[in-house]
């Protein structure tokens, strides 16, 4: 079983930065792709970065410039810079590890941006 604990998220303003972080532990030998999703209540759950176990990494169109999702494989963590940030970001976000073919995903930390 994997476990995955985020941390980081918070109030700010707009304008402001958080970064998040994400930590896998238990039955884990490698870990393929990290990433992180965010959900508004009543929306879904949409990719906002992931990155793959070689670095290479994906950006949502609304986060890219902003955001920055990086990797420390001897920590199996994952975290996400966010930048210049927006009200529209507001939202909880959801990291996700993809483990010997399962994905998992974290409990989720809220991102608030005020106005």
């Amino acid at each position: 079983q994997v476990q995955l604990v985020e941390s980081g998220g918070g109030l700010v303003q707009a304008g402001g930065s958080l970064r998040l972080s994400c930590a896998a532990s238990g039955s884990i030998f490698s870990i393929n792709n990290m990433g992180w999703h965010r959900q508004v209540p009543g929306q879904q759950r949409d990719l906002v970065a992931r990155i793959t176990s070689g670095g290479s990494t994906n950006y949502a169109d609304s986060v890219k410039g902003r955001f920055t999702i990086s990797r420390d494989n001897a920590k199996n963590t994952v975290y996400l810079q966010m930048n210049s940030l927006r009200p529209e970001d507001t939202a909880v976000y959801y990291c996700w590890a993809v483990v010997a073919s399962k994905g998992y995903w974290g409990q989720g930390t809220q991102v608030t941006v005020s106005s």
